[in-house]
């Protein structure tokens, strides 16, 4: 009994310690204000498909690419001194707050669907995986993994991070998982499965 009573205490304790560095949303809707300029007010990068829209993506997911711009570990010259100054409470604060923000959808080239959505759901003829098998049939990705949602993001965006992951510019994914992908597509297959996420949903 004692035994059952300690391990509840323990679970409680965890538990606690997880609410406590949650993130604050209505405090990330005000840090927010630096970061509307380019991701926009709703977190939907209206002004330039090449800034990811950050609506509705996991918020572990946005707090681990905050911390690699502050530190170094994903290089971007303005994302860099964006993040520099952030501490670790504002990190899950902006992440709370967009990631409770809902993205739009675009629409997808309507000739670049088919090989996109071949491309998504079943990889390609080099050996490139299938992106559902990360990013879920629906693009909404998976949280505990820490695999990024696609569905609605920009083309642009998503075609340069690929493109960034092939050639080594961007070498932040997971032992190199990303890299490994993005190494057996094309250019052709880049352009038409960030078409295809564009429009999933």
């Amino acid at each position: 009994m004692k035994k059952a009573l300690l391990i509840a205490s323990f679970v409680a304790l965890a538990v606690s310690g997880v609410a406590q560095a949650a993130g604050d949303a209505e405090a990330g809707k005000t840090k927010s204000a630096a970061c509307a300029a380019c991701h926009g007010a709703d977190g939907n990068s209206g002004a330039n498909p090449l800034w990811p829209k950050l609506a509705g993506q996991h918020p572990k997911y946005i707090a681990k690419q905050l911390h690699d711009f502050k530190d170094n570990k994903r290089t971007d010259a303005t994302m860099a001194p964006m993040a520099a100054p952030l501490q670790d409470q504002d990190i899950e604060d902006l992440a709370a707050y967009f990631s409770g923000l809902s993205r739009s959808i675009g629409e997808a080239a309507a000739d670049k669907v088919a090989l996109g959505q071949s491309l998504y759901r079943a990889g390609s003829s080099n050996g490139a995986p299938a992106c559902n098998g990360c990013h879920g049939p629906d693009g909404h990705g998976n949280g505990p993994a820490n695999f990024p949602a696609l569905s609605g993001q920009s083309a642009a965006y998503v075609a340069k991070q690929l493109r960034d992951f092939r050639s080594g510019a961007r070498n932040n994914d997971l032992n190199g998982m990303m890299a490994g992908v993005a190494a057996k597509l094309t250019d052709e297959e880049i352009e038409a499965v960030s078409q295809y996420v564009q429009g999933l949903h």
